[in-house]
């Protein structure tokens, strides 16, 4: 019989709730604790997932059958918690991104190599069918040479989203705004199709909230180590009671592939098969797409944070790395990082990759 892990969860807010809704599902994990330095918030959040409540992190650790730590901690207080559960020998699952820094990201996965533990981001969008048929295509190489390849992130944030945390408004908590904290899922599967990135040039600010140091604006354009261009386009001003879908646009001298949010709207290919229509009827534009967080980050769904978990215990089950290791969880950080210091700088043109993290000032 498998072994059933037992997992507890770092934080109470609301990417913990879904963090406990997809271990609920999982065959073999449960959640057997929780950590707040809140005993009242730890208490509560405990009272309605079924777990032990801890707001003592040595305690937490300590904990009889923990075996994995969910971190979903704000973006800038990953490292802390991060390096306690590997010295003590836990497996390590973070949210997005796994650090604000490359220095405190690179210190995260040495200490869980040093650890022998495992480390995997938290990087939801990965687990979609669309995105596996996407990347199916990519590297069956159906497009040819890639020669664009863009990503489009025009959502919603209201004032009241930023005044209500403290985290979302600072880089020192956030590591930034539109891109680190609401594009990099879209990043990330720019990158997991397109490859890595040569060099951006890029400008960013802050256009329509007030009192937050980072920004809520910001365009880049990407030449990638293959040979493509591209841009990204990261806002959190588009004003939609909807909100607009997160893009992916991949085009090549033989095919081009355009994925919204969790649908394909272009599936063109020079070589057309039997198994195109398929490919559509599942996930095109009849089928929709359904909780995406583009104007509301509460209308996340779930199911694709199971799977991601599932994918870390399955690495633990096999031996095999999980499928967006720390390194893998490491690319989209770095490529935010450079459009940063590109913005800074007034465009200038900034090389991957980076020695360094910028030293990062208001954007505004």
């Amino acid at each position: 019989m498998s072994k059933v892990y037992g997992i507890g969860i770092v934080g109470c807010g609301m990417i913990s709730a879904f963090h406990a809704r997809a271990i609920a599902d999982m065959k073999n994990a449960r959640l057997v604790a929780v950590f707040s330095r809140s005993p009242e918030k730890a208490g509560q959040f405990a009272a309605r997932h079924g777990c032990q409540a801890f707001s003592d992190y040595g305690q937490f650790l300590a904990c009889d059958g923990l075996d994995i730590v969910a971190i979903a901690t704000p973006s800038g207080k990953h490292l802390e918690p991060a390096l306690a559960a590997a010295r003590a020998g836990k497996h390590v699952l973070c949210e997005k991104p796994i650090e604000a820094t490359l220095e405190r990201a690179d210190e995260i996965i040495r200490a869980c190599d040093e650890n022998n533990v495992r480390l995997s981001g938290i990087f939801p969008r990965r687990f979609n069918g669309a995105v596996e048929a996407v990347k199916q295509a990519v590297d069956e190489g159906r497009l040819g040479r890639i020669t664009l390849a863009s990503a489009y992130i025009k959502w919603h944030r209201t004032q009241a989203y930023y005044d209500q945390d403290i985290w979302r408004r600072t880089w020192a908590l956030s590591g930034g705004g539109a891109l680190m904290n609401q594009s990099i899922h879209t990043i990330d599967l720019l990158l997991y199709f397109a490859g890595d990135v040569e060099s951006v040039c890029a400008f960013a600010g802050c256009s329509a909230h007030a009192n937050i140091e980072v920004e809520d604006i910001a365009v880049a354009v990407l030449k990638f180590k293959n040979g493509a261009m591209g841009t990204i386009e990261g806002t959190t001003t588009a004003y939609s009671p909807t909100g607009h879908p997160a893009q992916v646009q991949l085009c090549g001298t033989d095919g081009s592939i355009f994925l919204s949010d969790n649908t394909l709207t272009a599936w063109d290919f020079m070589q057309p098969r039997d198994t195109d229509r398929a490919v559509l009827e599942r996930h095109g534009a009849r089928a929709g797409a359904q909780g995406v967080g583009a104007a509301d980050p509460k209308a996340i769904d779930y199911v694709e944070h199971l799977r991601n978990f599932e994918d870390f215990v399955a690495s633990l089950e096999s031996g095999a790395m999980p499928r967006i290791s720390g390194p893998e969880s490491r690319r989209a950080i770095e490529v935010i990082l450079a459009i940063y210091a590109s913005a800074l700088d007034e465009g200038k043109r900034v090389h991957l990759p980076l020695s360094e993290s910028p030293r990062l000032r208001s954007l505004g």
